[in-house]
């Protein structure tokens, strides 16, 4: 069964012309005029990144995801190929409907009309990983029910071990292969795939984003109906509402188109710097608004596969950089890179502050309602490649998101300027981290681990004084540093009291 998939895949890549990619290599490179000759039968009038689109189509679903996945990584691929591979559309037919009853009666234990009130056979939606289907809990509450493809494990397994095949010959054979990487980056689509495998999963990750906009003006995430949820099954609110990308519509029924694409650049900024953890799949198709008189102009988020969670440190570093760029201020753009670790510590701040220049001034020369942020840092990664930059995974989802979000925003409205949008979020972010505010939650944060740790610094000091020690010079050093780390303590809970207090005297006015 692998051979013969091997060979439907050797016959899509031959009658796409894809082999020009691996005869681009100087060791095979004199092959390609016989290669040509021997494929006589075959007429190539599109451009390579085209074909390489409808390659993957042509294969199904688990390669158009993996072309969506890759379009992502614009630090790796050619500009032509990333453009074209992000027009992929994830649209699958349906599995049968018997499928379905087998499945959930597989889960549940009993007959599907002993689960549900009503359940609809017809799906609402289909994609290559799970369909949805609607359905009304047994007291009678509206639900959606997504239920993931069967043996989809046992076919994505299969792909996954021919991918790695081919992007071993690729590295081998085709001129860039070393530069890209393509056994990472399957390795990164094999991790990211399993992921969506696990309904649960995503269940949990839409849990987590609804409580951290439960009571926000702005976007509505479904709740969670977990006693009928399990690795294969999801269950949730059902959402109505009309799809994004319908902008004549949601003029009809009296949104305010401007302040809707106002209001996407808010939720995006406020899900990476305010919770550390974002939606990173906010394509039009996950995305509709709501209508309803309660919630009118309210973004509803759907699909909850795919998520990216930053840590304090890169939400710091990454305020900052964005916050230079507005600036201009290339020189704290380079320090911040060198200070994050995104860049080898040997890197003279000078070069790299004159790389980061050359990107970003002719940008600056034109409008800002002209420039797109996602595509400077997309020029930015390729820029960095000469000091050996490691582009984090969580970068990645972060870069392709807002790609996603600044794209939707200028659907919405042409005129939408995420530079000005953006910019007193950040500014309001960034005054909330340094000033009072944030060193008195950092304080809060860090309250319980002091008030455990500090009594026990002198049994801590008596221990470590006590500890047998042969040779007197080892002594000396051992209760020098022991003096040393005793004093940066008294230091830290000096500093921690002059704070308390501080912050204690301007409370009272």
């Amino acid at each position: 069964m692998r051979w013969l998939r091997l060979l439907v895949i050797f016959y899509v890549a031959l009658k796409y012309g894809l082999d020009e990619f691996l005869f681009g290599h100087e060791r095979i490179r004199w092959l390609r005029p016989a290669a040509r000759l021997a494929m006589f039968w075959r007429r190539l009038s599109s451009a390579r990144a085209v074909r390489l689109r409808l390659a993957l189509q042509d294969l199904g679903p688990i390669f158009v995801k993996f072309g969506q996945m890759l379009s992502t990584r614009r630090d790796l691929l050619p500009p032509d190929i990333a453009d074209e591979l992000a027009g992929l559309q994830d649209r699958v037919p349906p599995f049968p409907s018997n499928q379905v009853i087998a499945t959930l009666h597989r889960t549940y234990g009993r007959p599907v009309d002993r689960v549900f009130k009503s359940f609809e056979q017809d799906p609402v939606a289909s994609a290559s990983v799970a369909q949805v289907h609607l359905a009304e809990l047994p007291d009678g509450t509206p639900a959606a029910v997504k239920v993931l493809r069967p043996n989809i494990a046992a076919t994505i397994e299969r792909d996954l071990a021919l991918m790695m095949t081919g992007a071993t010959l690729a590295e081998r054979l085709w001129s860039d292969g070393k530069r890209l990487k393509p056994r990472e980056v399957v390795a990164e689509f094999d991790k990211t795939i399993h992921d969506e495998l696990d309904l649960a999963r995503e269940a949990a990750n839409c849990s987590q984003l609804r409580r951290n906009f439960l009571h926000s003006p702005l976007l509505l995430v479904p709740e969670v109906y977990w006693d009928w949820c399990s690795s294969e099954v999801m269950v949730m609110e059902r959402m109505t509402g009309t799809p994004i990308s319908n902008v004549e519509r949601l003029r009809e029924q009296g949104i305010d188109i401007p302040r809707l694409a106002r209001a996407g650049v808010e939720i995006f900024f406020t899900q990476v710097f305010r919770d550390g953890y974002f939606h990173a799949d906010m394509h039009p198709g996950n995305i509709f608004v709501a209508t309803d008189a309660a919630n009118k102009g309210k973004y509803i988020a759907l699909d909850f596969g795919i998520m990216g969670t930053l840590s304090e440190r890169d939400k710091g570093y990454l305020a900052q950089n964005f916050l230079a760029f507005f600036r201009r201020d290339y020189r704290r753009v380079a320090t911040a890179h060198l200070e994050s670790g995104w860049v080898p510590p040997e890197t003279r701040v000078d070069e790299l502050e004159s790389e980061v220049r050359a990107v970003c001034e002719p940008v600056f020369d034109r409008p800002l309602k002209d420039i797109s942020l996602g595509k400077v840092l997309v020029q930015l990664f390729r820029a960095s490649r000469r000091f050996n930059v490691e582009i984090q995974p969580q970068l990645v989802l972060l870069q392709k998101t807002l790609l996603n979000v600044e794209g939707l925003g200028r659907h919405l409205d042409p005129n939408l300027d995420l530079w000005v949008s953006a910019k007193p979020f950040l500014e309001r972010w960034m005054d909330e981290q340094m000033g009072w505010r944030g060193l008195e939650r950092r304080l809060r944060e860090e309250g319980p681990f002091l008030v455990t740790t500090l009594p026990l610094l002198p049994r801590l000091l008596y221990q470590r004084l006590s500890e047998p020690v042969r040779e007197p010079e080892r002594r000396d050093e051992d209760l020098a540093a022991t003096v040393r780390t005793l004093m940066r303590w008294l230091a830290g809970l000096t500093v921690l009291v002059i704070a308390l207090i501080a912050i204690l005297v301007l409370r009272q006015y």
